[in-house]
């Protein structure tokens, strides 16, 4: 389907999710894309013909000529992890907010025609009264992360209902990719594999770990395109695979796929206070306005994430 919007505003466009989203916009020809930034230079590569361009999203003078150029915003931009913001809640607050509702409120003033504000569907519903989990499920985040998303939330609903801006949410699941491969606490897929790599421990908070919906970064674009295209002004989309798996099955996997049974170091932890034990999303509602599903199963992705680790990074030979 052709996207409606022919000049898209990605801010956090150099980030993980950004950088595929926007390889994707720019395969499909029909747009033209501007990444936007905090940092002087995009965390990831992006396509040669893409423009990035780096400031403070609450200065009137840098975001209002983008947003004015835009047709449509996607807004990926945060700053912090769960862990990073239970670590410092202030920071979380002051890192995150101002930027986002001045986003929001410059959207609201120039008239785009679709904001998307990508969420978090593995935080803002905190402990689950049910599972899998849908978009009416009550919101009780239980990190200071999972807070700010949802106060986030509440400002796009604000400028949706108040200013008319035309919002729509997305609440992924647990995004991986080769994108995440590194020590940095986000990502438990990609943190193993470093570990393992390196030989290093693997941290497992809890006795299987935490239960997770986790959906290839692939998908997970392929869906904030098809919300795009079809999504329903005013809705709150779920994005995952529906399926859930500890932290165990995903070693199991890696194992099976790596070959590596002798050298994987695993430390058990207490479960820690920000983690919630079980995140499945229904995300039927997506399915129904635009046909959109997560298609790639976890093995499948584990084995596509680990072939690009392995090009991207240069190891060869035995590990």
């Amino acid at each position: 389907m052709t996207l409606p919007y022919k000049k898209i505003l990605v801010v956090g466009g150099g980030g993980f999710i950004g950088q595929t989203l926007i390889e994707k916009l720019h395969a499909q020809g029909e747009c033209e894309v501007i990444a936007v930034g905090r940092s002087a230079q995009p965390r990831f590569a992006l396509p040669a013909a893409i423009t990035y361009k780096s400031g403070d999203i609450t200065h009137a003078g840098f975001i209002v000529p983008l947003v004015e150029w835009a047709d449509a915003i996607v807004d990926l931009a945060y700053a912090t992890t769960p862990k990073t913001s239970f670590d410092d809640p202030v920071y979380d607050v002051i890192s995150n907010l101002p930027a986002s509702v001045s986003l929001q409120r410059a959207a609201s003033e120039h008239q785009v025609g679709m904001y998307l504000l990508v969420s978090s569907g593995g935080t803002v519903y905190g402990r689950p009264a049910r599972l899998p989990i849908d978009e009416s499920h009550a919101n009780n985040p239980i990190s200071p992360y999972g807070i700010s998303k949802l106060v986030t939330e509440k400002y796009v609903a604000f400028f949706h209902q108040m200013k008319k801006l035309p919002a729509i949410i997305a609440r992924p699941g647990n995004a991986y990719g080769a994108g995440q491969f590194g020590a940095n606490p986000q990502g438990f897929i990609g943190v193993a594999m470093y570990a393992i790599l390196n030989k290093l421990p693997i941290e497992i908070y809890g006795e299987r770990g935490t239960i997770r919906d986790y959906i290839y970064v692939n998908d997970l674009a392929e869906g904030l395109i098809a919300i795009l295209q079809q999504g329903v002004i005013g809705e709150t989309y779920n994005l995952g695979s529906g399926v859930g798996n500890d932290n165990v099955v995903v070693l199991d996997l890696l194992r099976q796929i790596i070959g590596v049974e002798h050298k994987v170091n695993v430390i058990y932890h207490s479960l820690r206070p920000f983690d919630v034990s079980a995140n499945v999303l229904d995300s039927r509602r997506v399915f129904r306005d635009t046909g959109w599903y997560s298609k790639t199963d976890l093995k499948h992705g584990i084995q596509e994430t680990w072939e690009q680790v392995m090009k991207n990074h240069n190891f060869k030979g035995s590990i």
